[in-house]
């Protein structure tokens, strides 16, 4: 028995095709009379005839799935001649790859800040060493550490001076003694 749809109007593929629509037709669940690009797309890249042979040889479960993947695959065909849905598969690879660099980036940060924590009252040995607060950013977005007179960024060199430098002051001003600090 022909279902509203089958008598009131044809379905996208076979009004694009100037046909008449069949109470069997293959195309007619898959795609309605609302989306007449859908059918179109699908028609310009694969045809007509490929589709149908498709549809007819896989399960009736898998035809929604199948022709929704050939939509996609039309439609990204359509928009990017050269790659079609490789193209949007390669820029979303591309993008999960730097966001999980970023991640990891961000964990080894978050491990390396959890495990730099010192006690509250450090004791003698640890008098010259910087407390979690003293960290501070750069406009660089790098970590500096606040030692005084001594501090400066570090780009991963993963040191800083508790003390001056001879080759980072002038003519040794924050000493006013001219004695070499030492280390």
């Amino acid at each position: 028995m022909a279902s509203s749809s089958y008598s009131n109007s044809p379905c996208a593929a076979c009004k694009f095709l100037r046909r008449k629509c069949l109470p069997g037709c293959i195309f007619a669940p898959y795609f309605p009379p609302e989306e007449p690009q859908k059918f179109a797309n699908v028609h310009k890249i694969f045809g007509a005839s490929n589709v149908s042979k498709l549809l007819n040889e896989i399960q009736p479960h898998q035809r929604e799935d199948a022709v929704n993947s050939l939509a996609y695959e039309a439609e990204a065909r359509m928009k990017d001649p050269v790659y079609g849905c490789v193209g949007a598969i390669s820029v979303l690879q591309r993008q999960v790859i730097r966001l999980q660099k970023e991640l990891d980036a961000t964990n080894a940060d978050l491990m390396r800040f959890t495990t730099n924590e010192l006690p509250a009252f450090p004791g003698p040995d640890m008098a010259n060493h910087p407390r979690p607060h003293d960290q501070q950013y750069s406009m660089y977005g790098t970590r500096t550490m606040d030692y005084g007179a001594g501090s400066f960024d570090h780009f991963g060199s993963g040191f800083s001076l508790p003390y001056d430098s001879p080759w980072n002051n002038n003519n040794n001003s924050n000493n006013p003694s001219g004695d070499s600090p030492e280390p």
